[in-house]
């Protein structure tokens, strides 16, 4: 029976491996050494789950097999490698043999997730003896205690968050952890409803929205029985290959059952094969201020045809929760959404005609500090349109702060008020509150949902000097917007 370590002794595993690959040339700061990091835990924590399940099911097949499975090359002390002998094996051998896995096909299969991880991962150490002593940190690890599963999984956040910080740099916009709770918990995914995150990144929509869901499940059953009815309920999305091996890393210390995650681009389908693949829930931060190949665009109807990243995967929500009773969806998107009258009019048209637009929750500057200022906002969204009127919810900071910051961030226990306000799963009870206001789409002109709180006065004297930066980033952006559009028109003419 293994014995779980306590906290502190995970910790210092990760520090000590963290010292590990400082020392080796070939790894450059968190982007670097987080992925050859997660890449060894993903292979050891499945050989330890493997190992479990061949106990329980003698008819188990798993998905790597001898020599490559963990415990042959890393775990064994007979076998074990260092040195030259270890860099040929693992970048001569192992991993070329999981890049070329090969299952079923069916959604869920190992076999599939791990080729599809291992086709873009490389061994980024030069130095064998440190790559050994970086196995041996890793082998200290155990899988099998669902204690250590637990601590490891929280750990494990935790050094995803410092690899975000160091990916902000890249134009990588990661959602804070009480945005995500605050999203989920507003739409409830229910179990055995389908749950999608199409720009999934490292997979923090669809672990929360796992717990949600097993937290809500059969009180009577097990833990076991518990995820086992929740098994293949998430889908998603992701098309690099840094973020998808993080994210199924991610999923699988959350003990996630089968998820269906695509390494690829959710926005490369016809609308009608997105509809006809539907999901009950959509929770995502798609990227923004991007975007995307000339052959995507070509995917969505002409009228509604961008090259911005926001907009398409707006279309793509869309469609993905058409067929569902109960679809339903909440999307952070910038404030040029609110504001777009070009293209992005002609498609909130189409979003205020066919689907209810109920809230949008105005989220406060910094909200994703330091990846952006850009001002952010939640679209919560769900079939049976028209809309006939929206609810905006201004999210104040606290008393004495002017914005958060990547020091001071957001807490979740900050979005209690507006959890009480919300009104429950009908939304009966709102009213109209300093934050909350309610704006029905009579009033709402040319499709500019860029509406401010007429219940607080515009006084510039007050307000803080990064908002009213933000507010004219915005109007800059805005102009260009529809001189691009403009420029396009002429194109066009001529």
């Amino acid at each position: 029976m293994s014995v779980a370590k306590p906290p502190a002794s995970l910790s210092a595993v990760i520090k000590r491996a963290r010292d590990v690959m400082r020392k080796d040339a070939g790894l450059n700061g968190d982007a670097d050494r987080i992925p050859q990091f997660a890449w060894l835990l993903f292979l050891k924590a499945l050989d330890d789950l493997d190992e479990s399940r061949e106990v329980t099911d003698p008819g188990y097949r798993p998905a790597i097999v001898s020599p490559y499975r963990w415990r042959d090359w890393a775990a064994n002390s007979t076998t074990r490698r260092s040195g030259d002998a270890l860099l040929t094996f693992v970048n001569q051998n192992l991993l070329p043999h999981l890049a070329q896995l090969t299952g079923s096909g069916a959604a869920g299969d190992t076999r599939e997730t791990v080729a599809a991880i291992f086709r873009d991962t490389r061994n980024r150490m030069l130095s064998g003896y440190l790559l050994a002593d970086l196995v041996d940190e890793v082998n200290r690890v155990s899988f099998v205690s669902a204690d250590d599963v637990h601590t490891m999984a929280h750990l494990y956040e935790s050094m995803l968050r410092e690899m975000r910080d160091a990916a902000g740099d890249a134009g990588e916009f990661y959602t804070p952890r009480p945005v995500i709770r605050f999203m989920v918990g507003r739409l409830d995914p229910r179990p055995g409803e389908v749950v999608m995150d199409p720009a999934a990144g490292t997979g923090g929509f669809l672990v929360e929205a796992w717990e949600h869901m097993v937290h809500a499940a059969d009180a009577s059953a097990t833990p076991a029985q518990q995820r086992a009815a929740l098994r293949g309920t998430l889908r998603g999305f992701e098309k690099k290959p840094m973020p998808y091996l993080l994210g199924q890393m991610n999923l699988l210390l959350h003990e996630v059952d089968s998820p269906r995650i695509t390494r690829g681009n959710a926005l490369t389908f016809s609308a009608a094969d997105q509809r006809r693949d539907g999901v009950d829930v959509v929770l995502t931060n798609p990227p923004f201020g991007g975007e995307e190949e000339a052959g995507v665009k070509d995917y969505f109807k002409t009228d509604y045809r961008t090259a911005e990243t926001s907009w398409l995967f707006l279309l793509s929500v869309m469609e993905r929760i058409t067929r569902s009773k109960s679809g339903r969806a909440a999307v952070v998107v910038p404030n040029g959404v609110l504001f777009d009258e070009g293209i992005g009019g002609r498609i909130k048209a189409r979003l205020l005609e066919e689907f209810n637009l109920h809230t949008i929750v105005r989220l406060p500057n910094g909200t994703f500090s330091p990846y952006t200022l850009i001002p952010t906002n939640i679209l919560f969204f769900e079939r049976g349109g028209p809309t006939k009127d929206i609810w905006f919810y201004e999210h104040p900071t606290p008393d004495g702060r002017k914005n958060y910051t990547k020091t001071k961030p957001l807490r979740y226990e900050e979005f209690a008020d507006c959890e009480a306000w919300w009104g429950g799963s009908e939304r009966n009870d709102r009213v109209e509150t300093a934050h909350a206001w309610n704006v029905s789409v009579a009033d709402v002109k040319n499709f500019n949902l860029d509406l401010h709180n007429p219940n607080r006065p515009d006084d510039l004297a007050h307000r803080p000097p990064a908002e009213l930066i933000a507010e004219l980033i915005d109007s800059e952006r805005r102009i260009l917007a529809l001189l691009e559009q403009l420029q396009t028109e002429v194109a066009d003419v001529q």
